[in-house]
C-alpha cells in the first residue's frame, strides 16, 4: 500500500508532521475545525523529564483551547492557549506556565519574565518589556509567547515563604527559566512540527534578572535577551535595601524621611540639576554633573534644620541627613557575594523621587513590614527572614549579614548572576540589550552600570560592542517616571539577531498622559542626551538632543 503523501516525518527527531501540514492548510480559514482539534489535542500531553535539561519529574499540559480572533478583549488574533505545570523532584511547588501558539507563526518564541518574587503566571498575552502601548503585542506579530510563575504561587508584595523550600528557591533563583524553555520548545515542536528558528527572553526587574540568567547560564538556548532594570543580584540588592531600612529606622526612626521631607529634598535636587543638560524640562540627563553639583554637603548647607533637630517638613535634621548620606553611599557587606563586595549608591541625590519605592508612612516599622513601611525594607526583610535565615519570626532590623556569611554566599550563588561569564553567549552569537532608568528608586541605576563595567573589563571594548548595548534612560524610574519611557525592545533585538542590524541610539516615547508623546534619544552608555539650542528644536522632540559623553568616565 502506498504511504499517505502527508505521512512525513520531521528530520530532526523523527516527529510526525501530518498535523502540522494540515494546520498550515487551514491558514486560509483559521477557524476551521481541524485547527481547533490540533490545539485541543495538546491537552494531557506529557513531557518526560528527559526532555527538560534540569532535574524535574516531567511536565504535563493541563489545558489547551483555541481563542478566536473576535473573542472579547482579545487583541492578539487567533491563537492556541496552552497551560501546564512542570513537576518538582522533591516536595516543592510545581512551576505553572502558559504558552500561546499563533496561527501565523513566525518561527520565533519570546519567553517573558516576572517581577519581584514572581508568584503569579506571566501569560505572555500583553506587550513585551517596555514596548509602546500602540504597538502590536508579540503574539499578534506572530511570535509564540510564554511565561511562568517562577516556580511557586505567592501573595502580593514580597511573599518570601517559598524560600523555605530548597527546590522552589532554586527555581526562583535561576532554574525555572531553563525548565520552562525546554517545556515550551517541546510543545511548540509538537504543535507545529518544527523547532523555533529564534528563541528570545525579555523581562523587567526580576524579569530582567531572568533575562540575564537566560544569557549567562543557558547560552545555547537563547539567541537574544532584553533586560530592563534587572535585579540581577537579588541577594546583594536586598541586603543593601535592608541597609537603607536601618538608616531610616535606627534610634526609634530618627532618620526616617516623611513624604513631605523626601519631596523637599528631591525638589532641591531638581532645581540644581535639571538645567545641567541644557533643557529645563523636569528631566535630569546630565547625571554626572548632578552628582558633582548636589552633594551631601549641599544638603547640609541648604536643608539642615536650625540646630540640627527635627523642626518641620521644610528641613532635615542631622539624623535625617545622616540617613540620606548612607542611602547615597555604596553599601559594603564586608565580604564577597557572587564575586561582588559592594552595592553602589542609590540615586536619591541624582533625581530619584522615592515616591513609589517610598519610605513609608510611619517612623517605627512593623515586623513583619507592611505597605506602611519602606518598600526597600519589605524586600530586605523578606530575603533575610525566609531565604537567608529561614526564620520567619526574625527581626530583620537586627539581622547582621556577617554572622550569616556562609549562608549569604550560598544564597548569592543561587539568586545572583553577577559572577557568570557572558563569553559563551557571545561566541554563540547571542545579543543583549540592557536598559536602566536614571531615576530608579528600587534598583539603583548604578547597579546596572556595575554589571556592564564588569563585563566590559572581561570582554574588552571590541568584543563587548559586538553583542551588548546598554542604554541609560534619563527621567525613567522602575517602570514609570518623569519620562515614562517606552521603546520596541523586541523589534530592535530581532533586527540585530536576525538581520545583523546593530542598534545605535534609539528613540523612546514618553507615555505619561501629560507628556504629549514627547520623545528622547536612548544613548549608549556612558553618553547622555544633551539639548542642543543650535538645533532650535522643541524640547519634546528627540531630534533636538544629541548624545554626548560625560566630562569624566564613570
Amino acid at each position: 500500500m502506498n504511504p499517505d503523501p502527508l505521512d512525513i516525518r520531521f528530520a530532526k527527531g523523527g516527529v510526525h508532521t501530518r498535523t502540522t501540514f494540515l494546520l498550515a492548510a487551514c491558514l486560509l480559514a483559521p477557524a476551521c475545525a481541524f485547527a481547533q482539534s490540533a490545539c485541543q489535542s495538546l491537552e494531557g500531553r506529557k513531557i518526560p523529564a528527559s526532555v527538560i535539561g534540569l532535574p524535574t519529574s516531567g511536565a504535563v499540559v493541563q489545558s489547551s483551547r483555541v481563542v478566536a480572533a473576535d473573542s472579547p478583549d482579545n487583541a492578539n488574533g487567533e491563537y492556541c492557549l496552552v497551560r501546564g505545570i512542570i513537576m518538582p523532584v522533591t516536595a516543592a511547588p510545581t512551576i505553572q506556565f502558559e504558552v500561546n501558539l499563533p496561527v501565523n507563526w513566525n518561527d520565533k518564541i519570546v519567553q517573558m519574565g516576572g517581577g519581584g518574587f514572581d508568584g503569579s503566571v506571566v501569560t505572555g498575552l500583553k506587550g513585551e518589556g517596555l514596548q509602546p502601548a500602540t504597538d502590536a503585542t508579540p503574539l499578534k506579530r506572530g511570535y509564540v509567547t510564554a511565561g511562568s510563575d517562577g516556580g511557586h504561587e505567592g501573595g502580593p508584595g514580597f511573599d518570601g515563604a517559598f524560600g523555605l523550600n530548597d527546590e522552589a528557591l532554586l527555581n526562583y533563583g535561576q532554574q525555572s527559566v531553563k525548565k520552562v524553555h525546554d517545556a515550551v520548545a517541546d510543545i511548540v515542536h509538537a504543535h507545529y512540527g518544527r523547532f523555533p528558528r529564534r528563541f528570545y527572553f525579555i523581562g523587567n526587574s526580576q524579569g530582567g534578572h531572568e533575562a540575564l540568567d537566560a544569557a549567562a547560564r543557558y547560552p545555547t538556548d537563547y539567541d537574544g535577551v532584553v533586560a530592563n532594570y534587572p535585579a540581577y543580584n537579588v541577594t546583594m540588592l536586598h541586603l543593601a535595601s535592608l541597609n537603607v531600612a536601618k538608616a531610616l529606622y535606627a534610634n526609634g526612626g530618627a532618620g526616617w524621611l516623611s513624604a513631605a521631607k523626601t519631596k523637599r529634598l528631591t525638589d532641591a535636587v531638581r532645581a540644581a540639576c535639571d538645567p545641567l543638560d541644557g533643557a529645563t524640562d523636569g528631566i535630569i540627563s546630565n547625571v554626572e554633573a548632578c552628582h558633582a553639583a548636589f552633594t551631601i554637603d549641599t544638603v547640609r548647607s541648604i536643608l539642615r534644620c536650625a540646630g540640627g533637630g527635627d523642626t518641620g517638613d521644610d528641613c532635615l535634621s542631622d539624623a535625617q541627613i545622616d540617613a540620606v548620606d548612607k542611602i547615597s553611599s555604596p553599601y559594603r557587606p564586608g565580604f564577597v557575594i557572587a564575586d561582588a563586595d559592594v552595592f553602589p549608591r542609590w540615586a536619591l541625590l541624582e533625581g530619584s523621587r522615592f515616591e513609589v519605592s517610598n519610605f513609608g508612612s510611619r517612623r517605627v516599622p512593623g515586623n513583619p513590614p507592611t505597605s506602611a513601611d519602606a518598600l526597600l525594607y519589605n524586600a530586605g526583610a523578606a530575603t533575610s527572614k525566609y531565604i537567608i535565615t529561614r526564620n520567619p519570626m526574625l527581626d530583620a532590623l537586627e539581622f547582621e549579614p556577617g554572622a550569616w556569611k556562609a549562608r549569604v554566599q550560598a544564597v548569592g550563588k543561587i539568586m545572583d548572576v553577577t559572577d557568570i561569564d557572558l563569553t559563551p553567549f557571545r561566541k554563540r552569537g547571542g545579543k543583549l540589550i540592557l536598559t536602566h532608568g536614571t531615576e530608579d528608586d528600587f534598583i539603583s541605576p548604578h547597579n546596572s552600570e556595575a554589571y556592564y563595567q564588569r563585563h566590559l573589563a572581561l570582554q574588552g571594548r571590541k568584543a563587548m560592542d559586538s553583542f551588548v548595548r546598554f542604554y541609560e534612560i534619563p527621567g525613567f524610574s522602575h517602570g514609570f517616571g518623569t519620562f515614562n519611557a517606552r521603546y520596541d525592545g523586541l523589534g530592535v533585538l530581532d533586527a540585530w539577531v536576525d538581520k545583523d542590524h546593530a542598534p545605535g541610539a534609539l528613540i523612546a516615547i514618553d507615555e505619561n498622559p501629560s507628556a504629549a508623546k514627547r520623545t528622547r534619544p536612548l544613548c549608549s552608555f556612558p553618553s547622555w542626551p544633551q539639548y542642543t539650542a543650535a538645533a532650535a528644536g522643541p524640547q519634546n522632540e528627540a531630534a533636538s538632543f544629541r548624545c554626548v559623553s560625560p566630562i569624566k568616565p564613570r
